[in-house]
């Protein structure tokens, strides 16, 4: 009986061994967990930026407006008979 006893304690320290640090134990449980919550971070990001390019392209598919507004925005172009007028901040000197 003691000899049985001895078994189920070893054999319930071995378990317990693999639980935390065995192959697929809780280590590897918490590396991973870890892992894909930042691979979900990264996609929510990632769905975010594409779907700011979709309405981008849905944009300047359907109308002059945004390719009006990308050609000002980033080329600086105006068009016609308009005025450029530039707004500088105004700078703070300590004297």
């Amino acid at each position: 009986m003691r000899f049985f006893q001895l078994g189920l304690l070893c054999l319930a320290l071995f378990i317990q061994y693999r639980l935390w640090f065995g192959h697929n134990g809780m280590q590897d449980y918490t590396r991973l967990k870890s892992a894909v919550a930042s691979h979900q971070q990264t996609n929510a990001k990632l769905i975010k930026r594409n779907k700011v390019l979709k309405a981008d392209i849905e944009d300047l598919k359907l109308g002059l407006e945004g390719i009006e507004e990308r050609a000002r925005n980033e080329l600086g172009m105006i068009k016609p008979d308009e005025t450029f007028i530039r707004v500088l901040p105004a700078q703070h000197y300590d004297k």
